[in-house]
C-alpha cells in the first residue's frame, strides 16, 4: 500500500473546500492508497518521512504560501533532508490575486527536498466552482493512481 500525506491549510475556507475535493479523489482509491489528510500544523516529519507522495494546498497570502503551510516546510525541512529524493508531489493553491508567488516559493522548497513534481499546480482565483472541485477530485484520484501504479 501506497501512502499519500496530503497537507493543507485554510482559514477562510476556500482551501479547505478544495483539499476536501482532493481527498475524495484520492479515496477512489483506498484499495490501493492510505491518505493522511493533515492540516499543515497538525501533520508530522514522521508522516512526511512515511508518505510515497505528498499532496500540499495552501492559500496565497501576501504573494505567498500560508504561514501554517511555511511553518510545516520549517518544521520538517532538516529532519528530512536527504532522505526523500525523487518523492512525487502535487501542489494546489487557492489564490486572490494570480498565486504565483506561493507556486513558485512551495516549488523552490520542494527542490530543496528532492522530490519530483508528479502534477502541474492546480491554481484556482477566488471561490472555486463546482468544476473547479470536481477537478480537484479528479486530480487527485489522478495522483492516486498515478502512485498506486508506479508512474510516478
Amino acid at each position: 500500500m501506497k501512502r499519500i500525506l496530503l497537507v493543507w491549510h485554510s482559514q477562510g475556507g476556500r482551501t479547505g473546500r478544495l483539499a476536501e475535493a482532493v481527498a475524495a479523489g484520492l479515496a477512489q482509491a483506498a484499495d490501493e492508497v492510505t491518505i493522511y489528510n493533515r492540516q499543515a500544523l497538525q501533520a508530522t516529519t514522521t508522516e512526511l518521512l512515511e508518505a510515497d507522495g505528498i499532496l500540499i494546498g495552501t492559500a496565497e497570502q501576501f504573494g505567498y504560501m500560508s504561514g501554517a503551510i511555511k511553518d510545516f516546510f520549517d518544521r520538517t525541512y532538516y529532519p528530512a533532508e536527504g532522505k526523500m529524493q525523487g518523492r512525487p508531489y502535487g501542489l494546489f493553491v487557492c489564490a486572490g490575486n494570480d498565486g504565483l508567488g506561493a507556486i513558485v516559493n512551495v516549488e523552490r522548497i520542494a527542490a530543496g527536498y528532492g522530490w519530483k513534481r508528479a502534477l502541474p499546480p492546480m491554481l484556482v482565483k477566488g471561490e472555486p466552482t463546482p468544476e473547479q472541485l470536481n477537478a480537484a477530485e479528479e486530480w487527485g484520484a489522478t495522483f492516486a493512481a498515478g502512485l498506486s501504479i508506479g508512474l510516478f
